[in-house]
């Protein structure tokens, strides 16, 4: 009786097994491919998503249509992809809040377990704006008001976002005495900081830059360890006199965690070879973006590392997404 009960499982699993390996190989097969962007039109997210669904259609051979599922800093989108079949037919692209949520919010799933990377697409500076009325010209000026114990406040798109963790992080260290102003967004923080109701303001180089070349606000400092080619003359906060400081803003594409390995690795290659593209790599580029393409292992390692890094922050400093 043992036996055959070990016999019918053994049978049932080769049985799975291979309806998997089959799904594997038919993929994709005449079904609409959904890749979920995690906010709203119109940001880097939205932009992004945009930008790689038509080539991804064209060499899919396959309708790829973007859905736009945002809220809560991304966590109802990705509560969504969640929740989706891991049959390969939805992904999702994530902004760098997807590595903070976990410590800021009550969530549905567990970001390290729930998940699947796919690809890490890149990351990009967040930079550091002073409105014009603010008499700050410089980041040195900017630091060195503030080691002489001169308070300031900065704007960010929110409490728990990355912009606001990393200037918390740097104020701490540097026993700088800044006051954080949460925003509801990029769209609410660019115009306070242009009218000079926040002297400084920390964002995306997507959300600063077009202000800063419009001459809105002035770009101080940015937040990568190596100066950006959109904006060559902003200094970096590491070589500004902090060496360790990093926080770059990222994205990636996710999918269930349960998807099968061998499609997760397929939407890998086809989404590497849409960022090879000319035309892709130049709209990237254009958004400040450092294009690296990292697979599934690398991207996890990356997502992980930074879910880590900020969680313990988050938790050390006792922030609270209400603060």
């Amino acid at each position: 009786m043992m036996k055959t009960k070990l016999l019918a499982g053994f049978i049932s699993a080769l049985c799975l097994t291979g309806a998997v390996q089959a799904q594997s190989n038919d993929w994709p097969n005449q079904k609409i491919i959904k890749l979920i962007s995690v906010f709203p039109p119109g940001g880097s997210v939205d932009q992004v998503a945009r930008i790689l669904a038509p080539v991804l259609q064209t060499q899919l051979k396959q309708n790829v249509i973007v859905e736009n599922i945002g809220g809560a800093s991304g966590m109802i989108g990705t509560a969504a992809l969640v929740k989706a079949p891991a049959d390969g037919y939805t992904f999702a692209v994530v902004f760098d809040t997807h590595g903070v949520n976990p410590s800021l919010k009550q969530l549905a799933f567990d970001t390290k377990t729930d998940i699947a990377t796919v690809t890490m697409i890149g990351t990009a500076p967040m930079v550091i704006a002073a409105s014009k009325s603010s008499g700050i010209t410089s980041f040195k000026q900017l630091l060195d008001e503030s080691k002489n114990k001169k308070p300031q406040s900065y704007g960010s798109i929110g409490t728990g976002s990355l912009g606001h963790l990393a200037l918390a992080s740097l104020s701490k260290d540097a026993k700088f005495d800044w006051t954080h102003v949460p925003y509801r967004g990029g769209g609410p923080l660019m115009q306070d900081a242009i009218a000079g109701h926040v002297p400084l303001s920390i964002g995306s180089i997507f959300l600063v830059k077009p202000h800063a070349d419009s001459g809105g606000v002035i770009p101080l400092a940015v937040t990568t360890r190596k100066r950006t080619p959109e904006m060559p003359n902003v200094p970096t906060i590491a070589e500004s006199g902090y060496p360790n400081f990093e926080a770059p803003a990222w994205w990636a594409v996710i999918a269930p965690a349960k998807t099968p390995v061998e499609i997760v690795n397929k939407m890998h290659n086809e989404i590497a070879k849409a960022l090879r593209s000319p035309d892709v790599a130049a709209r990237l580029k254009a958004q400040g973006i450092d294009v690296q393409a990292l697979g599934p292992k690398p991207g996890q390692e990356f997502i992980n590392k930074q879910i880590d890094i900020w969680g313990k922050f988050v938790k050390e400093n006792n922030i609270k997404e209400s603060s």
